[in-house]
């Protein structure tokens, strides 16, 4: 997401790529850093979406980004992120049968 967002930035590509593209690219950062993950574990699924059907020729990439984005959204931030750090590692317990 990193990645493509500094290649649309260098390259000359048109306004609502960058747009879309710089918004993944913040969001990608915010869930290597584990700050505000379900906020931007949705923030990048919805984008790399909108990039998926505005962008038809990119393939898989967006629909894998997407994929991913939204289980971190789901399952929370690790262990060693900002977020627990600020808010306390949550554990999710299955109940005993």
């Amino acid at each position: 997401m990193i990645w493509n967002a500094v290649e649309a930035l260098r390259g000359g590509s048109t306004s609502p790529e960058i747009a879309s593209q710089v918004l993944a690219g913040s969001g990608g950062i915010l869930l290597i850093a584990g700050l505000w993950t379900p906020v931007a574990g949705i923030l990048v699924a919805v984008v790399e979406t909108w990039i998926m059907f505005s962008h038809p020729s990119d393939g898989w990439g967006p629909i894998l980004l997407a994929a991913m984005s939204a289980t971190l959204a789901m399952v929370g931030p690790g262990a060693r992120s900002i977020d627990a750090r600020r808010f306390g590692r949550k554990r999710i317990e299955p109940p005993l049968i």
